[in-house]
Protein backbone atom coordinates (compact mmCIF):
# COMPACT_ATOMS: atom_id res chain seq x y z
CA UNK A 1 0.00 0.00 0.00
CA UNK A 2 1.48 3.21 -0.60
CA UNK A 3 1.95 6.25 1.53
CA UNK A 4 -0.61 8.48 -0.12
CA UNK A 5 -3.29 5.09 0.00
CA UNK A 6 -2.50 4.86 3.85
CA UNK A 7 -2.20 8.37 5.09
CA UNK A 8 -6.13 8.65 5.36
CA UNK A 9 -6.23 5.65 8.49
CA UNK A 10 -3.34 7.56 10.15
CA UNK A 11 -5.40 10.95 10.01
CA UNK A 12 -8.45 9.35 11.60
CA UNK A 13 -7.50 9.42 14.68
CA UNK A 14 -6.55 13.06 14.80
CA UNK A 15 -9.83 14.26 13.35
CA UNK A 16 -11.66 12.41 15.88
CA UNK A 17 -9.02 13.83 19.01
CA UNK A 18 -9.86 17.15 17.38
CA UNK A 19 -13.29 16.43 17.16
CA UNK A 20 -13.63 15.71 21.04
CA UNK A 21 -11.64 18.47 21.68
CA UNK A 22 -13.74 20.23 19.97
CA UNK A 23 -16.53 19.17 22.04
CA UNK A 24 -14.39 19.63 24.94
CA UNK A 25 -13.88 23.06 24.90
CA UNK A 26 -17.73 24.21 23.66
CA UNK A 27 -19.37 22.39 27.24
CA UNK A 28 -16.51 23.67 29.43
CA UNK A 29 -17.08 27.26 27.87
CA UNK A 30 -20.59 27.11 28.03
CA UNK A 31 -20.46 26.48 31.60
CA UNK A 32 -17.91 28.88 32.61
CA UNK A 33 -19.32 31.55 30.77
CA UNK A 34 -23.07 30.33 32.35
CA UNK A 35 -21.33 30.96 35.69
CA UNK A 36 -19.24 33.37 35.48
CA UNK A 37 -19.79 35.65 32.52
CA UNK A 38 -18.37 36.76 29.37
CA UNK A 39 -15.28 37.71 31.44
CA UNK A 40 -13.51 34.05 31.38
CA UNK A 41 -10.74 33.99 29.09
CA UNK A 42 -9.99 31.12 26.83
CA UNK A 43 -6.96 30.66 28.87
CA UNK A 44 -9.30 30.07 32.05
CA UNK A 45 -11.74 27.58 29.90
CA UNK A 46 -8.49 25.79 28.36
CA UNK A 47 -7.39 25.41 32.27
CA UNK A 48 -11.49 24.16 33.23
CA UNK A 49 -10.72 21.32 30.19
CA UNK A 50 -7.84 20.30 31.16
CA UNK A 51 -6.11 20.99 28.18
CA UNK A 52 -3.40 22.66 26.86
CA UNK A 53 -4.09 26.75 25.88
CA UNK A 54 -2.99 25.94 22.26
CA UNK A 55 -5.52 23.21 21.64
CA UNK A 56 -8.39 26.13 22.61
CA UNK A 57 -6.45 28.13 19.80
CA UNK A 58 -6.22 25.74 17.29
CA UNK A 59 -10.16 25.48 17.66
CA UNK A 60 -10.97 28.52 18.11
CA UNK A 61 -8.89 31.33 16.88
CA UNK A 62 -10.21 33.97 19.97
CA UNK A 63 -12.51 34.12 22.21
CA UNK A 64 -15.44 35.88 19.68
CA UNK A 65 -15.61 32.88 17.56
CA UNK A 66 -15.53 31.10 20.60
CA UNK A 67 -19.02 32.65 21.58
CA UNK A 68 -20.16 32.83 18.13
CA UNK A 69 -20.26 28.91 18.02
CA UNK A 70 -21.89 29.05 20.99
CA UNK A 71 -24.60 31.41 20.25
CA UNK A 72 -26.09 28.97 17.67
CA UNK A 73 -27.46 26.28 20.54
CA UNK A 74 -28.61 29.61 22.83
CA UNK A 75 -30.62 30.66 19.91
CA UNK A 76 -32.00 27.08 18.94
CA UNK A 77 -33.03 26.56 22.58
CA UNK A 78 -34.68 29.60 22.88
CA UNK A 79 -36.56 28.97 19.72
CA UNK A 80 -37.26 25.60 20.91
CA UNK A 81 -38.70 26.83 23.72
CA UNK A 82 -40.95 29.70 22.07
CA UNK A 83 -41.86 26.74 19.61
CA UNK A 84 -43.20 25.07 22.70
CA UNK A 85 -45.10 28.24 24.16
CA UNK A 86 -46.82 29.12 21.05
CA UNK A 87 -48.49 25.26 21.01
CA UNK A 88 -49.81 25.82 24.45
CA UNK A 89 -53.72 26.84 23.26
CA UNK A 90 -54.57 29.77 25.96
CA UNK A 91 -52.82 32.29 25.20
CA UNK A 92 -52.41 33.69 28.45
CA UNK A 93 -50.64 30.63 29.20
CA UNK A 94 -48.64 30.52 26.34
CA UNK A 95 -46.86 33.89 27.08
CA UNK A 96 -46.09 33.14 30.96
CA UNK A 97 -44.76 29.91 29.60
CA UNK A 98 -42.64 31.37 27.15
CA UNK A 99 -41.39 34.01 30.10
CA UNK A 100 -40.91 31.81 32.62
CA UNK A 101 -39.00 29.97 30.12
CA UNK A 102 -36.75 33.12 29.13
CA UNK A 103 -35.91 33.84 32.27
CA UNK A 104 -35.19 30.28 33.68
CA UNK A 105 -32.49 30.04 30.74
CA UNK A 106 -31.06 33.86 32.25
CA UNK A 107 -31.04 32.53 36.03
CA UNK A 108 -28.50 29.15 34.54
CA UNK A 109 -26.71 31.98 32.03
CA UNK A 110 -25.07 34.73 33.62
CA UNK A 111 -23.65 35.58 29.61
CA UNK A 112 -27.30 34.96 27.85
CA UNK A 113 -27.98 39.11 27.65
CA UNK A 114 -24.14 39.75 26.32
CA UNK A 115 -24.78 37.06 23.89
CA UNK A 116 -28.26 38.08 22.36
CA UNK A 117 -26.45 41.14 22.15
CA UNK A 118 -23.57 40.15 20.13
CA UNK A 119 -25.87 38.24 17.83
CA UNK A 120 -26.10 41.06 15.76
CA UNK A 121 -22.80 41.23 15.14
CA UNK A 122 -22.75 37.59 14.18
CA UNK A 123 -22.71 35.48 11.04
CA UNK A 124 -25.96 35.78 9.02
CA UNK A 125 -27.38 31.92 10.07
CA UNK A 126 -26.75 33.46 13.81
CA UNK A 127 -28.97 36.39 12.77
CA UNK A 128 -31.85 34.21 11.05
CA UNK A 129 -32.54 32.65 14.15
CA UNK A 130 -32.28 35.52 16.20
CA UNK A 131 -35.17 36.96 13.94
CA UNK A 132 -37.11 33.47 14.01
CA UNK A 133 -37.16 33.96 17.54
CA UNK A 134 -38.54 38.00 17.66
CA UNK A 135 -40.81 36.71 15.07
CA UNK A 136 -41.96 33.70 17.53
CA UNK A 137 -42.17 36.17 20.46
CA UNK A 138 -43.95 38.79 18.35
CA UNK A 139 -47.04 36.23 17.75
CA UNK A 140 -47.04 34.92 21.23
CA UNK A 141 -47.81 38.24 22.37
CA UNK A 142 -50.10 39.87 19.90
CA UNK A 143 -52.28 36.42 20.92
CA UNK A 144 -52.17 37.47 23.77
CA UNK A 145 -53.19 40.84 23.07
CA UNK A 146 -56.56 39.81 21.07
CA UNK A 147 -57.89 37.80 23.75
CA UNK A 148 -57.00 40.90 26.31
CA UNK A 149 -55.12 39.11 29.00
CA UNK A 150 -51.56 41.30 28.44
CA UNK A 151 -51.39 44.46 29.89
CA UNK A 152 -51.42 47.61 27.47
CA UNK A 153 -48.46 48.10 25.34
CA UNK A 154 -47.00 45.65 26.31
CA UNK A 155 -43.85 44.83 24.00
CA UNK A 156 -41.25 41.91 22.57
CA UNK A 157 -38.58 44.90 23.12
CA UNK A 158 -39.32 44.90 26.81
CA UNK A 159 -38.08 41.31 27.61
CA UNK A 160 -34.52 41.69 27.55
CA UNK A 161 -35.10 44.32 30.44
CA UNK A 162 -37.68 42.22 32.15
CA UNK A 163 -34.71 39.46 31.87
CA UNK A 164 -32.10 41.48 33.18
CA UNK A 165 -34.19 42.36 36.52
CA UNK A 166 -34.89 38.39 37.17
CA UNK A 167 -31.33 37.59 36.27
CA UNK A 168 -29.78 40.47 38.84
CA UNK A 169 -32.00 38.69 41.06
CA UNK A 170 -30.39 34.96 40.31
CA UNK A 171 -27.10 36.16 40.14
CA UNK A 172 -27.47 37.63 43.84
CA UNK A 173 -29.25 34.62 45.27
CA UNK A 174 -27.49 32.19 43.76
CA UNK A 175 -25.26 30.86 46.46
CA UNK A 176 -28.23 31.38 49.41
CA UNK A 177 -31.13 30.18 47.09
CA UNK A 178 -30.81 29.07 43.72
CA UNK A 179 -34.36 28.82 43.26
CA UNK A 180 -34.92 32.45 44.58
CA UNK A 181 -35.45 34.30 41.49
CA UNK A 182 -38.60 32.28 40.67
CA UNK A 183 -40.81 34.12 43.27
CA UNK A 184 -39.32 36.98 41.62
CA UNK A 185 -40.01 36.28 38.49
CA UNK A 186 -43.81 35.87 39.08
CA UNK A 187 -44.21 39.12 40.43
CA UNK A 188 -43.05 40.68 36.76
CA UNK A 189 -45.45 38.08 35.03
CA UNK A 190 -48.66 39.08 36.91
CA UNK A 191 -47.35 42.75 36.23
CA UNK A 192 -47.46 41.58 32.53
CA UNK A 193 -50.28 39.83 32.82
CA UNK A 194 -52.58 40.71 35.32
CA UNK A 195 -55.65 38.95 37.08
CA UNK A 196 -54.15 35.66 36.12
CA UNK A 197 -54.18 33.77 39.81
CA UNK A 198 -55.10 34.34 42.80
CA UNK A 199 -52.29 31.45 44.15
CA UNK A 200 -49.74 32.45 46.83
CA UNK A 201 -46.42 33.29 45.78
CA UNK A 202 -43.97 30.88 44.93
CA UNK A 203 -41.52 29.53 47.92
CA UNK A 204 -40.33 32.32 51.04
CA UNK A 205 -38.32 35.40 51.20
CA UNK A 206 -34.34 35.06 51.88
CA UNK A 207 -33.84 35.75 55.75
CA UNK A 208 -32.39 39.07 56.58
CA UNK A 209 -28.88 37.64 57.35
CA UNK A 210 -29.15 35.63 53.87
CA UNK A 211 -30.50 39.27 52.07
CA UNK A 212 -27.49 41.40 53.53
CA UNK A 213 -24.99 38.67 52.39
CA UNK A 214 -26.14 38.59 49.11
CA UNK A 215 -26.48 42.26 48.67
CA UNK A 216 -23.33 42.71 50.09
CA UNK A 217 -21.69 40.52 47.98
CA UNK A 218 -23.43 42.12 44.93
CA UNK A 219 -22.34 45.86 45.60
Amino acid sequence: MSTTESAPLHERPLRADAARNRELILQTARKCFAERGLSVTLNDIAHEAGVGVGTVYRRFADKDSLIEALLATKFEAMNDAAALAADVSDPREALRVYLMGVFEFRARDRALADSIVRAGRARPSIVHERDRLERQVSRIIARAEAAGVVRAGFDSRDIPMLTTMVGAVADTTRAHDPDAWRRYAEVVIEGVLPGGTEAAMTGTPLDRESIERALQEQA
